[in-house]
């Protein structure tokens, strides 16, 4: 209840003193945050797993979903592009499987070492095949259409996409790091994030690397004439019957068996698998599950803003903001990943109006009062105040309320 009333309060500051057309577009962003922070908090709040590569899942699902429902560009589909865009895919789907067939090694025999050295070979077969593939179609397709456009799809189904493409991305990074410590598989998530932004960032044939990609599709009527409020309003709408169905998608998933089990390998690994649970399976399931609402939730912002640009995604903004969400709404505890991430965001966009308005008033009090001349640049500085207010929170509720403001109830049964 205490959350609720904080969370309306810091409404009604933010649209008396924002107005309603600006308020609702920060409170729609901060509900795709929400989203995201459903899927870190399933994989860190229920599994203990350790994902720093936030923002390469969402870069990855808005990227899927802009190509899947940007409108189609007719030069490419009347170049030799598609011919090669289809033997790509074919190269492609055959790398995978020599990766896929190498992992399955053990199956028929192989050792550790000889599965090893199998996997290394596939890997190194699926660089060339791609690599080889990948060189010519690009040139044809920048040379004589610039990129491939999209698909025309509709924006649920791009959505929808969204969440199954960083699903496969994260099947793929969970092989590979799982089985790795906390700390190094922060490091191989990070990685790997850093992996894709680069690669969104230079197929200039797949997303128009740095010249950006825009006006995306909205999934409601988009404004008209100026008529911010009411589109934005039902997109707010969207947003938050998208946050009720999830939720208690997740809330039913983790008063079952299934969650409980989840929550029995994050506490203690070895007795769970003493018990006879699959381990490594489940983490790698419920990682896949996280990955897609990550993926999911950074389509339906990057529909919301309308422009597709990759050196947009951030860490500071796209890792370090989620994460702050999850710990300060209370990890393991779905409303607060909900609280966490409505709270931060507000406070994060309000920090840097906020602090200009107290730098001015420094500056015209300072002249008058001390004879005080303020630097050039106080409002640069004004901007930067966002990190140091996220930070000043941080420091605040972890002081107060360690396990955060809602933290994750725990159940002791007889």
């Amino acid at each position: 209840m205490i959350a609720a009333a904080i969370l309306i309060a810091v409404a009604i500051v933010v649209f008396a003193s924002q107005g309603p057309v600006y308020s609702t577009r920060m409170f729609v962003e901060a509900g795709c945050y929400a989203l995201i922070a459903l899927g870190l908090n399933l994989q860190w709040g229920y599994a203990g797993l350790f994902n720093v590569g936030v923002m390469g899942l969402i870069a990855a699902g808005a990227a899927t979903s802009m190509i899947a429902t940007f409108p189609s560009n007719p030069l490419f589909w009347n170049s030799g592009g598609p011919g090669l865009l289809g033997w790509f895919l074919a190269r492609l789907g055959l790398a995978i499987l020599l990766i896929v067939f190498a992992n399955m090694s053990d199956r028929i025999g192989f050792g550790p070492k000889a599965r090893a050295l199998a996997i290394a070979v596939a890997i190194a077969a699926a660089w060339i095949l791609v690599t080889e593939g990948v060189n010519p179609m690009a040139a044809e397709i920048e040379t004589k259409a610039t990129w491939i456009g999209g698909f025309g799809l509709p924006v649920f189904v791009g959505w929808l996409l969204a969440a199954v493409v960083a699903g496969l991305i994260s099947w793929f990074i969970a092989k590979v790091c799982l089985g790795l410590r906390a700390d190094y598989l922060a490091i191989a998530t990070i990685g790997f994030a850093q992996i894709i932004k680069t690669f969104l960032k230079n197929a200039d044939w797949l997303t128009r690397g740095t010249l950006t990609v825009s006006p995306l599709p909205w999934p409601v009527v988009k404004p008209a004439e100026g008529e911010f409020l009411l589109a934005r309003s039902l997109y707010l709408c969207l947003v938050a019957v998208l946050i009720i169905v999830i939720y208690l998608a997740l809330q039913r998933a983790w008063n079952s068996p299934w969650g409980r089990m989840m929550r029995a390998i994050r506490d203690n690994e070895e007795a769970a698998a003493a018990m006879g649970k699959d381990v490594n399976r489940r983490r790698l399931e419920i990682f896949v599950i996280g990955s897609m609402l990550i993926g999911f939730g950074g389509a339906v912002l990057i529909h919301f803003t309308g422009v597709f640009d990759p050196a947009g995604f951030i860490d500071l903004n796209h890792t370090f903001l989620v994460w702050v969400m999850v710990i300060l709404g209370g990890a393991g505890n779905n409303r607060g990943a909900i609280f966490g991430a409505l709270l931060i965001y507000v406070i994060w966009t309000m920090s840097a109006p906020a602090a200009t308005l107290l730098f001015d008033a420094l500056r015209d009090y300072g002249k008058v009062w001390f004879d005080w001349d303020a630097p050039s640049d106080l409002d640069s500085r004004a901007f930067q105040m966002r990190v140091f207010v996220i930070g000043l929170t941080i420091t605040l509720v972890l002081r107060l309320a360690p396990a955060g403001v809602l933290p994750e109830t725990v159940k002791h049964r007889k």
